[in-house]
């Protein structure tokens, strides 16, 4: 009954993540189920499939209303990832269970950092265009109008070459010319996505962003539809692993994280881009050192 309870509750905080920044359910519910809710490590991660897909399911509706989804290329991702989720999860199989959970947290440290270091140089650009914005509003006062327009226009274009968002789309667009890279990227997320038994949010959206040249909004978003897909191939890659998995504890689990998930959604259109890859970040690192820590000591 205590698990029950304690599913529940973490479920619901799970969901807000999953729903806030379009990652983390599987990074979440794989050491709770461990290391809190006392589920074998290939169990949680047969579990932790059927929360994320079912949490991604709720959350991308809002998500899908604020139209940050593109959707041709989600589905691309997922799809070309499903191979690579297969041999993942026949893989993992036959991985140690510590040896397993000390490979996540390692994986989840090196993609922390990653996510940080962009975080940090996309602040920098963002104080950047502030200071010129003020100076420009200095200028407005000071000179006459024909000039401050000219002025403004030639602001404009410099804060739009610098500005992470347009430089972006400006990657996206290079990125849908290359089917290599989509094939190679989204390939690596599966097989990541099906060995640690995870949605895939937590390799989705830095892949996205740091290799195809997505906005935070939109790979957040976009991810939904990756982890969506990689859990149901997940799941369906290990019906026949023989895994017991306690079911009620789980499904609670999910149900509360869906809702989870409607809540956190609405949450991120008043937070800053820079500020949901922060965050991001600092709660790999945070699930990364916890893990590791756990695992050793255990």
């Amino acid at each position: 009954m205590g698990n029950l309870i304690l599913s529940i509750f973490v479920g619901l905080g799970v969901g807000i993540v999953v729903g806030a920044l379009g990652a983390g359910g599987g990074i979440l519910s794989v050491p709770v189920l461990v290391y809190l809710l006392g589920q074998e490590p290939h169990a949680a991660s047969m579990g932790s499939l059927v929360i994320v897909g079912l949490t991604a399911l709720v959350s991308i509706i809002p998500r899908q209303r604020e139209g940050h989804i593109r959707w041709r290329d989600g589905l691309i991702f997922g799809l070309l990832s499903s191979i690579g989720t297969i041999c993942g999860s026949r893989i993992s199989v036959y991985v140690p269970s510590d040896i397993l959970m000390i490979l996540f947290s390692i994986l989840l440290a090196v993609v922390g950092v990653l996510m940080l270091n962009k975080a940090v140089r996309a602040r920098r650009l963002e104080r950047e265009d502030l200071a010129h914005e003020e100076q420009g509003t200095q200028n407005e006062k000071n000179e006459g109008n024909e000039q401050n327009s000219v002025q403004k226009s030639a602001q404009k274009n410099e804060y739009l070459a610098r500005d992470p968002n347009h430089r972006s789309k400006q990657k996206t667009s290079n990125a849908k010319q290359s089917l290599l890279l989509l094939m190679l990227c989204s390939s690596l997320t599966g097989l990541l996505t099906g060995f640690f038994g995870v949605g895939g949010g937590f390799a989705v959206v830095p892949m996205l962003v740091l290799a195809l040249g997505f906005s935070v909004r939109e790979a957040s978003s976009t991810s939904l539809i990756v982890m969506i897909i990689a859990s149901a191939v997940g799941l369906i890659s290990r019906v026949d692993a023989h895994i017991h998995v306690d079911w009620i504890v789980v499904l609670s689990f999910a149900a509360a994280s869906m809702l989870g998930g409607l809540i956190g959604a609405p949450t991120s259109r008043h937070v800053r881009e820079s500020t949901l890859t922060m965050l991001f970040g600092i709660l790999l690192l945070v699930v990364a050192i916890g893990t590791a820590a756990s695992s050793i000591l255990s």
